[in-house]
């Protein structure tokens, strides 16, 4: 009769063959995550909601810097304007983060993670802040990268079936769609 290894020993076996990403929960002895999405399917939309999350943070971190410092002509409506945008997108970062967590993986938290993560350049509000009109110009870009970034992630989580996925994307694209749209009006 041939000696059976502890469950313990392959489930941590198990966990060392999954993502570095995985949670660590992976190794201990709770249950894995079947939600009726493969663990490879599960894999790729958490890789694409890192990158989106980050893209989605770095978005937030530039509006609210852009909030903070800008000036001239439009100081009071984009003020306004920017922390309206600033604040719904710190409200979604959540969710966004709980959905990476419900399909067994870690969230990225580290400005270092979202940077390398991340799509959207940095702007710097210490040392030069530019001026509205490159403000609003680069929150389009922004938005729209945010867009671009989310529609790759909703590919992905429709092939795969994960409706949960899809409809969060979905509702975000419409809010940044809207806030491109409203921004660019402002240069035209």
């Amino acid at each position: 009769m041939a000696k059976t290894k502890p469950k313990t020993k392959t489930t941590r076996r198990a966990a060392k063959k999954a993502s570095p990403a995985a949670s660590p929960s992976a190794a201990s002895m709770a249950p894995g995550v079947d939600i009726g999405i493969s663990d490879r399917n599960r894999k790729t939309i958490s890789q694409d909601l890192a990158q989106f999350l980050s893209d989605s943070f770095t978005l937030y971190l530039k509006t609210h810097n852009f909030h903070w410092n800008v000036t001239g002509p439009m100081f009071n409506s984009l003020h306004a304007m920017f922390m309206d945008q600033y604040t719904e997108q710190w409200n979604a970062l959540d969710e966004t983060a709980e959905r990476i967590r419900a399909l067994g993986y870690n969230a990225p938290g580290s400005y270092a993670e979202f940077i390398k993560l991340s799509t959207i350049t940095e702007e710097p509000g210490l040392t030069k802040a530019p001026d509205w009109r490159d403000m609003v110009r680069q929150l389009v870009e922004g938005n729209e990268a945010v867009c671009r970034t989310a529609r790759r992630a909703l590919s992905h989580a429709d092939d795969a079936g994960d409706d949960p996925t899809v409809d969060l994307l979905t509702q975000r694209l419409q809010v940044h769609e809207k806030n491109a749209w409203m921004l660019r009006s402002l240069l035209q």
